[in-house]
């Protein structure tokens, strides 16, 4: 008979730690029962779960893109009856950038002038027309469609084709999107541009200086004064499109007062804590995020009986 628990807590990366913990205790104070998957006992957890010893109702990944060994049971897992926030197949087509762009566009939402360009190993020779540079301005930012994460692979600031083919040849089996570099508005003391996140089906938005990584809460009367709500409804569009349960995007408002999907989705995000990180996300934040999650868990549960 398998020992039975509500939700799967996967995670590898020592700043996670604070993340966790707080998933466990708000489980805890929703009776929930929680199970932690850690580098030290993946490999025995791996064998009870697929020998049936031991079940997850409900599982959060934040591990196996990072650490190989996670990677088996969150195979088995997929197989499974366990609902997994942030399916995995889900999280393969909104990871590529190329994907997002296209899709947002076809849904209305605003997105910077980009320019796609396909795998090197694809095709060697780079088409661009003179008008194409042209639109996209200097400078201009160049972003692989999937090598990314915590600003992996982007060059900002780029100003030659001499960047583009360069950086082309640093993941050459990796789609490259060109993109415009997108000027925020100036909102009083703050720059228009933020850090939006679905979580587990809330929308919770923040400000986000984009040249110091500091996050900043974006409050319920700010948001009314400076009329951002359009941020939400961009939001639940993205989520539409990519269906994960958790993540976060970037969307600016620009000087033309145009709302600009900047950076469409991260599919793990950053959760060290302001209190401990200058460039941490509030605590506040945080905690919501915990808090959701666990009442999701309870959702969940609730539903599949």
């Amino acid at each position: 008979m398998a020992e039975i628990f509500d939700i799967g807590l996967a995670w590898d990366w020592e700043f996670d730690r604070d993340f966790i913990f707080g998933v466990e205790e708000q489980c805890t104070a929703l009776k929930l029962s929680t199970f932690r998957i850690e580098p030290h006992n993946i490999e025995s957890v791996t064998k009870l779960v697929k020998s049936k010893k031991i079940f997850f109702r409900t599982f959060l990944d934040r591990a196996s893109d990072s650490t190989d060994s996670f990677i088996p049971l969150a195979k088995f897992l997929t197989k499974s009856q366990t609902h997994i926030y942030n399916r995995y197949e889900l999280v393969d087509y909104a990871k590529d950038k190329a994907n997002m762009h296209l899709a947002l566009m076809g849904e209305g939402v605003q997105v910077p002038y980009s320019i796609i360009v396909s795998p090197y190993n694809t095709t060697k020779e780079l088409e661009l027309s003179l008008t194409e540079l042209a639109h996209l301005g200097r400078p201009f930012i160049i972003k692989p469609a999937n090598t990314t994460g915590g600003g992996l692979g982007v060059v900002l600031g780029a100003e030659t084709l001499k960047e583009i083919l360069e950086t082309r040849l640093h993941h050459k089996n990796d789609t490259y999107l060109l993109q415009e570099t997108v000027q925020p508005k100036i909102l009083g003391d703050n720059i228009a541009w933020f850090r939006t996140f679905y979580a587990f089906g809330e929308i919770i938005l923040s400000w986000w200086d984009h040249r110091t990584h500091i996050y900043r809460v974006l409050t319920k009367q700010e948001e009314r004064k400076h009329k951002l709500q359009k941020l939400r409804s961009i939001m639940a569009t993205t989520h539409k499109i990519c269906r994960l349960d958790f993540f976060s995007s970037e969307i600016a408002l620009d000087n033309s007062g145009k709302f600009i999907a900047v950076d469409y989705v991260n599919e793990i995000c950053d959760m060290r804590p302001q209190s401990k990180y200058f460039d941490g996300i509030p605590n506040e934040i945080i905690s919501k995020i915990q808090f959701h999650c666990a009442k999701q868990t309870r959702i969940q549960i609730k539903n599949a009986n």
